[in-house]
């Protein structure tokens, strides 16, 4: 008996230590892929590449197709493509990173169904293109001192931040598509974003009438997400339907929904602003609703807290082009972090 409990524990403290270990070794990842990356570009590439971590570049956010800062997939060999994928491999979790890699696909879909060769960019590449998606590293990734970087090109925004050899920032993350579900070529059917969509409706579709009064604030969808591309992301007018006033079924999918949208970030990170959405209080976020309660005309929903806020919205191309962000309202851009690094380091 004594002998059975021994090796329980020693069962439980191996798996303790494992998931310890584990829990570390993203961050630590990242600070490893992200100068593995560096040190496999050349000179001229790396000047393209690095920025400081106070330029304004940092906060140049951006999810349409123009000129960008920045190197791209055209300037890398293999090696530094694979290198620079794994540094975005190891930012994301596996869902997170398969949707980013979809949504460059979808730029091939997109050179397919305009069919227009004199739709360039100023250098003159095709201006729907899936290497023209952007790297750039701000500050010197280091344990000791904050750092940043960023990807980015047409639908993808992902900001990330590191401090103290962790990921203290994943937001803003933009992702879009267009086409949202996908009619023709061979990639008829794709949907990238289906379950944030089928979540979406299924939660305000599960509303009874009295519900519904208060979660559609207006019949007609903004045609984009409010919150744009602003360096600061700011509280909307706090519509909707508080979590407190849902079902308990309703409650589960609202908590699907969030659970979807945090899922697409590297785990330890996500477990993190899990944590500060809890602390804030989910009593405290609301979901509302504007347009279409049916797929095929145009509809937005965000959830939005003390501390979060997400916006979904579908209205361009008949209502097949998606816009979804998340925006930390304390923490864009590691601003909490960076805020209280750069105070301590003053006081030195």
């Amino acid at each position: 008996m004594c002998l059975k409990i021994k090796m329980t524990l020693k069962k439980i403290i191996s798996s303790s230590l494992l998931l310890m270990f584990v829990g570390l070794l993203p961050a630590q990842h990242v600070l490893e892929k992200a100068n593995t990356f560096l040190n496999s570009l050349s000179d001229e590439i790396k000047a393209k590449t690095l920025f400081t971590l106070e330029d304004s570049e940092r906060y140049n956010m951006n999810y349409v197709p123009i000129p960008r800062e920045g190197a791209t997939f055209h300037d890398f060999n293999e090696a530094q493509k694979k290198a620079a994928l794994d540094l975005l491999r190891a930012s994301l979790s596996e869902e997170g990173f398969r949707k980013s890699q979809e949504i460059m696909e979808l730029e091939k879909v997109l050179r397919i169904i305009e069919n227009d060769d004199n739709d360039k960019m100023p250098d003159g590449r095709p201006r729907r293109d899936p290497l023209n998606y952007h790297f750039c590293i701000f500050g010197n990734p280091s344990k000791d001192q904050p750092w940043g970087w960023r990807f980015e090109g047409h639908h993808l925004s992902l900001n990330f931040t590191s401090s103290n050899g962790t990921i203290s920032s994943s937001t803003p993350t933009f992702f879009g598509t267009n086409p949202g579900i996908v009619r023709s070529t061979k990639y008829k059917g794709k949907e990238v974003l289906k379950k944030e969509a089928k979540l979406g409706f299924a939660l305000v579709n599960s509303l009874s009438k009295e519900q519904l009064k208060t979660v559609l604030f207006t019949d007609v969808a903004p045609s984009d997400i409010l919150s744009l591309t602003k360096r600061k992301a700011e509280q909307l007018e706090p519509l909707g339907l508080s979590y407190s006033h849902l079902s308990q079924n309703q409650q589960k999918t609202f908590m699907d929904l969030l659970e979807l949208y945090l899922n697409n970030y590297e785990h330890e990170f996500a477990a993190g602003f899990r944590d500060k959405i809890n602390k804030s209080g989910i009593d405290n976020l609301y979901f509302a609703w504007a347009g279409s309660l049916q797929p095929g005309k145009g509809h937005y929903f965000r959830i939005q807290g003390p501390t979060l806020l997400i916006e979904y919205d579908n209205t361009q191309n008949n209502a097949n082009h998606v816009h979804t962000v998340v925006r930390d309202l304390t923490n864009d851009y590691g601003e909490d972090v960076l805020k209280a690094h750069y105070e301590k380091d003053h006081q030195h």
